[in-house]
């Protein structure tokens, strides 16, 4: 992978918010509103940016769309992906992230199982 493209893709605080979330494993675009508080046409700009740039995969679960970091990341990818998660622990707006995340848990629990049969009729994540 290109570290120039990886790197064009760290510079931009959403997309960092986004990636330490995804390092917990995948998340649909509505838990991300509910986990970064910011609009869905934001969020899905920015994980389209990141998608085109092969940081992200997306799966499609009938009204659902599925994020998740690749499934085989290059070395550089991990590197850096390592970095943001040990500067993120130190960080209020990483860890109040991850802490929003942990509480909307049971209502994605399906994405981390990978069930999409188990996908409530409509978002209760917030």
């Amino acid at each position: 992978m290109d570290l120039i493209k990886i790197y064009e893709c760290l510079c931009d605080r959403t997309r960092l918010r986004l990636l330490n979330v995804l390092a917990q494993g995948p998340v649909c675009v509505c838990h991300f509103q509910a986990v970064l508080g910011e609009p869905q046409v934001k969020i899905s700009k920015h994980l389209g940016y990141l998608r085109e740039r092969s940081l992200v995969e997306c799966e499609r679960h009938g009204n659902w769309v599925v994020y998740a970091l690749p499934t085989k990341p290059s070395r550089e990818l991990k590197a850096n992906l390592a970095c943001l998660q040990d500067c993120a622990r130190e960080n209020a707006v990483f860890k109040r992230d991850l802490a929003r995340l942990k509480k909307i848990e049971p209502a994605c629990a399906w994405v981390r199982a990978g069930e999409p049969e188990k996908a409530p009729g409509q978002c209760r994540c917030r």
